[in-house]
């Protein structure tokens, strides 16, 4: 087994649970600016803390790729929590967990780890995923500009966390200790989210509906963060990252069972199987066409022969 793998499958169940914290603090009404702040104190607390029970809490210039990191993981949490506000956690959080995609590449480019075949045909599988997940519902009007908004943050997220995980690789490789880079990045968070939340409310005094929200989903990232980077300590940025964002698998199947979330069959295929994807996506376009123009080459026509 490849190392590093282990803390990458627990990464992915931390990640994925976290994801449907994300989504029931939307539904509820938790203004995600004030979620991301009180998630960040706590996310604090819980990194320093895993740092001073492990001994590994040293600080030098290389945990600096810490506050790089930060800056983009808040853009990308940020953008997530505002994208569920009029998204479905079962299409927005595959989206956003394939950030992968972009940690692939750029440590191939950038790292020269090696682009083999398994990876290449991953990331291809990857965007006709989300490709299909894009297009396998049909909205109103007005939903429509709504899922369009949502698309855009969800996007915006996707690129910033693909590039925070390409930069505790820097970190590490340049001899941070994960609990360094993750506590350098939690000084920043901290201070930018509650300046925005500040700024925004013109107080920092979160509504109480937040706390529970936020502690939770702390407890969860800390968790998979802690476990990602350890893994990238051991092994392969490109092999270990698209495993540990692979928990929209768990977001999916529990936004389907317990929020009860649209099965749409484009999108459950495209968290379990690419191929059946492509098979379900087609079907439902070819559907849709058929509905639209009933008198198109695809419904067969009656011909009237002359006796």
């Amino acid at each position: 087994m490849t190392e590093g793998v282990g803390f990458a499958l627990g990464a992915l169940v931390c990640y994925g649970l976290s994801d449907l914290v994300y989504k029931r603090a939307a539904v509820t009404g938790v203004p995600p600016h004030q979620f991301m702040m009180v998630q960040t104190w706590f996310f604090l607390s819980l990194v320093t803390l895993y740092g001073v029970v492990t001994g590994t809490l040293a600080f030098g210039t290389a945990s600096l790729w810490g506050a790089a990191a930060g800056v983009f993981a808040f853009t990308g949490f940020y953008n997530f929590a505002q994208s569920l506000k009029s998204g479905s956690v079962s299409v927005n959080a595959p989206i956003f967990r394939l950030s992968f995609t972009v940690t692939a590449i750029l440590a191939v480019l950038l790292l020269h780890e090696p682009l083999t075949f398994p990876k290449l045909a991953g990331i291809g599988l990857a965007l006709i995923a989300v490709w299909l997940l894009l297009g396998g519902t049909e909205f109103g009007a007005e939903r429509k500009k709504a899922a369009t908004a949502s698309l855009v943050r969800v996007l915006i997220a996707t690129a910033s966390v693909g590039i925070a995980n390409l930069l505790y690789k820097y970190g590490l490789r340049d001899g941070a200790t994960p609990a360094s880079l993750l506590c350098v990045q939690a000084i920043g968070v901290v201070t930018m989210s509650t300046a925005l939340s500040g700024y925004i409310d013109g107080r920092v005094r979160p509504v109480p509906r937040v706390w529970p929200f936020s502690i939770v989903a702390a407890l969860l990232l800390s968790s998979a963060f802690v476990l990602l980077l350890e893994g990238l300590a051991r092994g392969q940025a490109s092999i270990l990252v698209p495993i540990a964002q692979m928990g929209f698998v768990v977001t999916a199947a529990v936004g389907f069972v317990f929020l009860r979330e649209p099965l749409y069959p484009a999108a459950g295929a495209s968290a379990s199987s690419p191929p059946l994807a492509a098979l379900a996506s087609l079907g439902e376009r070819l559907t849709r066409r058929a509905r639209r123009n009933p008198d198109s080459s695809l419904v067969p026509r009656r011909r009237n022969h002359a006796v």
